[in-house]
């Protein structure tokens, strides 16, 4: 008869684990190894980019510490904000959480300058101002990707923005930039300044998903492929649409963002909806997660920009990065979404 193990003072007792508890996990995040050029600015990135719109406006400094923490954990390294956000409050989280973590040299930084009503628009005080007011919210001594915000500043000259550019690249303040808002043929004359010695524009950031390409397809998403221009697209869920929460105008209320989601909520944007959660339920992913998939597959798209609420969602939008839509779920999706 078998004897029951004794508990000695020299060798304690030690639970026996069960043969189908999960293996612990040690060593550096699966995701770490996942990195892509981010044009030709020199940097490598995740191929998802976590926003800091929401910190400090739906989300508090510790919920906001904890989704960048799981972030990281999970592998990713590229970072986007504005100085817009939340008065900057966006840039205080972000910069207190690189702190906290000593990891400011382990992430490329984005940030997007010239909507700041404090110095507004893209001539050349205002943004040398912005941009020193971000370095010190941010608590750095240097921008990775400055995205230069075009949309709310028509008067400003494209070739004094850049010759400012310059002097805050060669400053060291800022590494390489990127723009926001400029049309294709603002890009074909940054590129013929960027001949005569200006800085390049290397990243572009416009708002594209399934259900909105226009402002992106056409001249523009051509002109970006020409330049070899990286594109990180923002509103990659259309105002969380396209995570599937929220299915009708009874679910959203009267608020700027209820509206912004009532504005899906429409023939297409159901039709779209239910092609991408059958698609969801064939690669057993979350229906928001066929949506970063989606742009990933995309010509000249690198990473695409997402605000998130809440650690569930970086989980989510996570497994987005490793599912490959194929030819006949990309149909899908694009007869869906006509």
């Amino acid at each position: 008869m078998a004897t029951a193990p004794v508990r000695t003072a020299e060798a304690p007792l030690q639970p026996q684990v069960h043969p189908s508890a999960p293996i612990p996990v040690q060593g550096a995040p699966l995701g770490a190894a996942v990195r892509v050029p981010l044009g030709e600015t020199g940097a490598r990135v995740f191929p998802l980019i976590l926003g800091g719109a929401e910190f400090g406006w739906h989300v508090d400094l510790d919920a906001a510490h904890r989704i960048l923490d799981a972030y990281y954990e999970r592998g990713g390294n590229a970072l986007n904000t504005s100085d817009a956000y939340a008065a900057g409050r966006s840039e205080h989280i972000i910069g207190a959480w690189m702190s906290r973590r000593a990891v400011r040299d382990d992430i490329v930084l984005g940030v997007r300058v010239g909507t700041n009503p404090d110095h507004p628009g893209l001539g050349p005080v205002n943004l040398i101002r912005a941009v020193e007011a971000s370095l010190m919210q941010l608590d750095t001594d240097r921008i990775d990707v400055l995205y230069l915000d075009a949309t709310g500043d028509s008067a400003a000259r494209l070739e004094d923005t850049l010759a400012t550019a310059e002097w805050l690249i060669e400053s060291g303040k800022v590494r390489a930039i990127g723009s926001l808002g400029l049309s294709a043929s603002q890009l074909v004359e940054a590129r013929i300044l960027a001949s005569a010695g200006y800085p390049r524009l290397m990243v572009l950031d416009v708002p594209y998903n399934v259900l909105r390409q226009g402002e992106f397809d056409g001249d523009l998403k051509l002109v970006a492929g020409a330049q070899g221009i990286a594109v990180t697209p923002s509103q990659a869920l259309e105002h969380g649409y396209l995570a599937g929460a929220h299915r009708s105008r009874a679910q959203v209320a009267g608020s700027v963002r209820g509206s912004q989601l009532a504005a899906a909520m429409n023939r297409r944007g159901t039709r779209t909806l239910r092609a991408m959660d059958r698609i969801a339920a064939e690669l057993s992913i979350p229906t928001s997660a066929v949506a970063i998939a989606w742009l990933l597959a995309q010509r000249t798209v690198v990473a695409p920009i997402v605000n998130v609420y809440a650690v569930a969602h970086v989980d989510e939008l996570m497994q987005g990065v490793g599912a490959k839509l194929s030819r006949s779920q990309l149909a899908e999706i694009a007869r869906a979404a006509q």
